[in-house]
């Protein structure tokens, strides 16, 4: 679950996972400039991303074989997103570690989730 702009809960997974690739990129503009937060940001991106792009294919999947298949390449792309998020935080003193943490967390989430989709689909 996440916050819309009218502080309302959002249960909606494709949403949340917009808002979730919305949000690391907002928070990708505060990092400052080095080589590795500028890799480590292009990183984060793509693999945020992908999240909500494979669970929306997983959606408009043609059988159940390739669902399963989106979704867990969404969990990956979530645990790949956790990973950066992680090395961001660890490798910078940022004035908002907080929003860092929250993005990290997030991406957590949705990999449990997404896992949780994958347990009950078989």
């Amino acid at each position: 679950m996440t916050q819309n702009s009218d502080s309302k809960p959002v249960y909606d997974l494709e949403e949340r996972t917009f808002q979730f690739a919305k949000d690391v990129r907002l928070f990708i503009k505060t990092l400052p400039y080095s080589l590795a937060n500028e890799e480590d940001s292009r990183q984060v991106i793509k693999s945020s991303g992908s999240v909500g792009a494979n669970y929306i294919e997983a959606n408009e999947s043609l059988s159940k074989k390739d669902f399963v298949l989106r979704v867990k390449i969404s969990r990956k792309e979530a645990k790949e997103s956790s990973y950066w998020l992680r090395l961001i935080l660890e490798t910078n003193v940022l004035k908002n570690g907080d929003e860092a943490k929250r993005l990290k967390n997030e991406s957590i989430e949705l990999k449990k989730i997404l896992s949780s989709i994958i347990e009950k689909s078989k």
